[in-house]
C-alpha cells in the first residue's frame, strides 16, 4: 500500500522525464508520412500513440491519474470547442469527444493512445499532459474515419482525391479537349504550413480568431474560406487573376511583373512564392490555376477534392438564367453575358447537415473571382445534386452554378439599322463536364451528375423548378437552309490550312443567299481579338437539295501574331436568304495543336538515385525559335522545385530542340514528371511522363 501511494504521489506530480511522439509510426498510420517524419501530423477521429518515460515511480491503472488538455488557436475556449480537457480512461465510445487510454502494462514507460474528436477543428494543436509535458501536433480532416464529415468509403477514390500529388486538368474546346498535366504537390516540404497560414490570414480569422478556429471543424466553412483566399480579391489571398482580353490590356506585355498563367506547371511554386513574399499575391492566374491551387490546399488539409472543367460555361450577369448574345456580322458579341470556352472549378467531398441527406457528396467550390457571395469573392460549396435538381434555394450560390451548366443561350444578330434579330441557331450551355478518372490518366465525363440530358423532359422540369420557364425563348430549327463549318483533322500551329463553310438547301426551290465567313483569334473567355481571314460572298446560289462548300484559308502569316496563349480561333458563318430574309448563324471554336513533347527517362528509376530526362520537341513553325527553355517539376521527383535548362542556340524550322535535365526522386511509387517548353514564338508547350520509382 505504501509503495502504491508513493508511486501515485510521484506520478500525480507528472514528473515525466522524456516522451516519444513516434512520428514515423503515427504519420505512416495516418497517411501523412509524405509530409515528413520530423513532427507529428495526424487525422481526427483516429488514435495516435505517445510513449512517456517517468522520472520516478510507475503508472498503475486505477491508482494513477493523468489529465490531458488539448488546445488550438490563440484563445482556446470550451465554448468554441477549441479546448478539450479529458482524463486517461479505459476508453470512449463517443466520436465527438477526445479520449486517452493506456495501452502498456504497469511500469515507468507509459504508452498512451490519444484519439482526437472526429469533429475537432483542424489546425495546430498543443496537448498538455499533467502540466509538465507539452506536445505540438497538426490535426487534419480524416476521410478514412466514418465519424468525420469528409468520410469517403472507397479506398481507390481516397488514393486519387486525397493522396495523389499530380493530375490532369482539361482545357481546349468542346471538340478538342486537351489534357493539361499539373503537379498539386500537397505533401511537398513546407506546403502544409503554407495551407495553415492561408487559414490564419483570412479576414474572418483576423476579425475573430476564436470563432474562426472553431469553424475549422466544418469542411463547409473551410471550403468557403479557401474559395475566397485562393484569389486575392478583397483579402491577402494567394493568386491575382489577369485576363488580358477581358481587361482590355495591351498585348505587348500583359503579364508584366509576373508570370503568364500558362507558365505554371504546379501549385508548389505558387504557394511557396505567396508565403515567401509576406502574403503578396502571386501574379498571375486564370481559372485552372485558381482551381488547381484550391485542390492542392484542400487535399493537404484532408478534404477529398478534384478539378472539374465545364465546356461552354455560362456567366449569367443578370441572374435570369438566360445568356443573350448580340453578334455583329464578324461574330463579335456586344452583350454583357459571357460564355467561356471552358471554365474550371473544384469539387470537395463532404456531408451537408444543413441540407437534405441526398445533397451530401460532391460540392462545387469555385475560387475564380467572378461575382461576390455574401460580400466576398467566393463561390460554394453548393451540392452538385442540388444543381442537377434545380434546387436554387440551397446554400451556397446555387443559382450562379446552375446557370454555368444549364442556362439557355439565345443569339441575336445586330442589323445594319441597329435592330436585333433573333437567330435560329442555339448552343447548349454546360457540356462534356470533365475530370480525371480514378487511377489512370483518362478523362471521365461527369455531365450526368450536373444535369439531365439536354432537351429531355427531366431537364425541362428542372428548369421549371427553377421558375424560369416563362422567360425562355422558344427555339425553332430552320426547315430549309442549313449551315455548318468543317475543319481539317490536322490543325498544327505554324501550318496553313483550310476551314470550310457548308451551306445546304433542303427545300424544293432555288435559294439565292449572301454568305459571310470570318475567322478571328479569341480567348477562352470568349473575347474576340484580331481578324485572321474573311470572305463575303454576295451571290451564293443553292439549287433544291444542293449545297455549296466555301473554303477559307487560314495562313500562319495572318494568325501568328493575333493568337492568344489559348491558341484559339473562332470561326463564324452567316447565311442570309434574300427572298425570305431568313438568317442562319453558326460558330465554331478551334484550338491549334502544339507539337508533342517527347520525354525519355535515362537510368533505372530508384529512390534517391540521380536520373536524367531527355526531352525533345520539334519546331513546327516556319521561323526560328530563340530563347528556348525547358523546365520540369514533379511531386517527390524534383525536391519541390522547378528545374530549368536553357538552349544557347536558336532552333531552325523543322529542327528538334533537345535537352537533358537531371533530377533525384526522394520517394518511391508512381510519379508524374511535368514538362514545359517555352520560346520566343512557341509558348508553354506542355507534356508529362509517368515514372514508377522503385525503392
Amino acid at each position: 500500500i505504501l509503495k502504491n501511494n508513493f508511486n501515485l504521489l510521484l506520478f500525480s506530480a507528472l514528473d515525466i522525464a522524456t516522451w516519444d511522439l513516434e512520428c514515423e509510426f503515427n504519420n505512416t498510420d495516418h497517411r501523412t508520412e509524405l509530409n515528413g517524419m520530423d513532427r507529428l501530423i495526424v487525422r481526427r477521429g483516429q488514435p495516435f500513440s505517445i510513449k512517456l518515460k517517468l522520472r520516478y515511480g510507475e503508472y498503475q491503472a486505477g491508482l494513477s491519474s493523468l489529465t490531458c488538455i488539448a488546445e488550438t488557436g490563440p484563445s482556446p475556449s470550451d465554448q468554441y470547442g477549441t479546448r478539450a480537457v479529458f482524463d486517461v480512461a479505459a476508453g470512449s465510445d463517443n466520436p465527438s469527444a477526445w479520449s486517452a487510454t493506456v495501452t502498456s502494462p504497469p511500469g515507468n514507460v507509459v504508452a498512451l493512445s490519444i484519439c482526437p474528436a472526429a469533429d475537432a477543428p483542424i489546425g495546430r494543436w498543443t496537448l498538455t499532459l499533467g502540466g509538465s509535458c507539452r506536445i505540438d501536433f497538426i490535426l487534419l480532416f480524416n476521410p478514412w474515419c466514418s465519424g468525420d464529415s469528409v468520410y469517403m468509403d472507397n479506398e481507390e477514390y481516397l488514393k486519387e482525391y486525397v493522396l495523389s500529388q499530380d493530375g490532369i486538368i482539361y482545357r481546349g474546346t468542346l471538340e478538342q479537349i486537351l489534357p493539361f498535366p499539373w503537379n498539386f504537390g500537397q505533401f511537398e516540404y513546407g506546403i502544409l504550413d503554407v495551407c495553415l497560414k492561408i487559414l490564419d490570414t483570412n479576414p474572418k480569422y483576423l476579425r475573430n480568431p476564436g470563432k474562426d478556429c472553431s469553424g475549422r471543424r466544418n469542411p463547409i466553412y473551410v471550403s468557403r474560406v479557401l474559395s475566397a483566399m485562393v484569389n486575392c480579391n478583397g483579402d491577402a489571398g494567394v493568386v491575382l487573376g489577369r485576363w488580358p482580353a477581358l481587361d482590355k490590356l495591351s498585348s505587348d506585355n500583359p503579364y508584366e511583373g509576373g508570370e503568364s498563367p500558362m507558365s505554371w506547371k504546379g501549385s508548389v511554386d505558387i504557394l511557396l512564392n505567396w508565403d515567401s513574399s509576406s502574403c503578396s499575391p502571386v501574379r498571375y492566374g486564370q481559372c485552372w490555376v485558381f482551381a488547381a491551387v484550391a485542390c492542392s490546399v484542400s487535399r493537404a488539409l484532408g478534404i477529398p477534392c478534384r478539378v472539374v472543367t465545364n465546356y461552354i460555361s455560362a456567366h449569367d450577369t443578370n441572374r435570369n438564367l438566360l445568356i443573350e448574345y448580340f453578334y455583329d456580322e464578324n461574330g463579335r458579341n456586344h452583350g454583357r453575358d459571357m460564355i467561356w470556352t471552358f471554365h474550371c472549378w473544384v469539387e470537395n467531398w463532404m456531408t451537408r447537415p444543413d441540407l437534405k441527406p441526398e445533397y451530401d457528396g460532391w460540392q462545387v467550390v469555385d475560387p475564380t473571382p467572378q461575382e461576390k457571395s455574401e460580400g466576398v469573392y467566393c463561390c460554394g460549396p453548393v451540392s452538385v445534386k442540388a444543381v442537377k435538381e434545380g434546387e436554387l434555394a440551397t446554400k451556397y450560390d446555387a443559382p450562379f452554378v446552375f446557370a454555368e451548366v444549364n442556362a439557355d443561350k439565345v443569339d441575336y444578330i445586330r442589323q445594319a439599322d441597329g435592330s436585333n434579330k433573333k437567330m435560329t441557331s442555339f448552343t447548349g450551355v454546360g457540356q462534356k463536364i470533365s475530370t480525371k478518372s480514378v487511377g489512370n490518366d483518362r478523362r471521365e465525363d461527369i455531365t450526368h451528375l450536373y444535369k439531365y440530358p439536354e432537351g429531355s423532359e427531366e431537364e425541362r422540369e428542372t428548369f421549371r423548378k427553377a421558375d424560369h420557364l416563362n422567360k425562355l425563348l422558344h427555339r425553332q430549327e430552320s426547315q430549309g437552309l442549313k449551315l455548318a463549318i468543317e475543319v481539317a483533322a490536322e490543325k498544327r500551329k505554324g501550318c496553313d490550312f483550310d476551314v470550310i463553310a457548308v451551306a445546304s438547301n433542303s427545300t424544293t426551290s432555288e435559294k439565292k443567299c449572301r454568305l459571310l465567313f470570318s475567322s478571328m483569334a479569341v480567348s477562352y473567355t470568349g473575347v474576340v481579338k484580331d481578324n485572321c481571314g474573311f470572305k463575303d460572298l454576295l451571290n451564293v446560289e443553292l439549287p433544291p437539295g444542293g449545297e455549296r462548300r466555301v473554303p477559307l484559308r487560314l495562313n500562319y502569316s495572318k494568325y501568328c501574331d493575333a493568337l492568344t496563349e489559348d491558341n484559339l480561333i473562332r470561326l463564324a458563318a452567316l447565311l442570309v436568304d434574300y427572298s425570305t430574309k431568313e438568317t442562319i448563324f453558326t460558330l465554331r471554336d478551334i484550338v491549334l495543336d502544339n507539337p508533342e513533347i517527347k520525354v525519355r527517362i535515362l537510368g533505372e528509376p530508384k529512390q534517391n538515385r540521380k536520373l536524367a530526362a531527355e526531352i525533345t520537341v520539334q519546331n513546327p513553325l516556319p521561323v526560328p525559335l530563340s530563347n528556348c527553355c525547358f523546365s520540369i517539376e514533379g511531386a517527390n521527383l524534383t525536391g519541390g522545385k522547378t528545374i530549368k535548362e536553357r538552349l544557347e542556340s536558336t532552333v531552325e524550322p523543322g529542327e528538334d530542340a533537345k535537352v537533358k535535365i537531371y533530377f533525384k526522386p526522394n520517394h518511391s511509387g508512381l510519379r508524374k514528371l511535368v514538362v514545359d517548353f517555352n520560346s520566343s514564338k512557341l509558348c508553354h508547350v506542355k507534356g508529362y511522363k509517368n515514372v514508377i520509382i522503385g525503392k
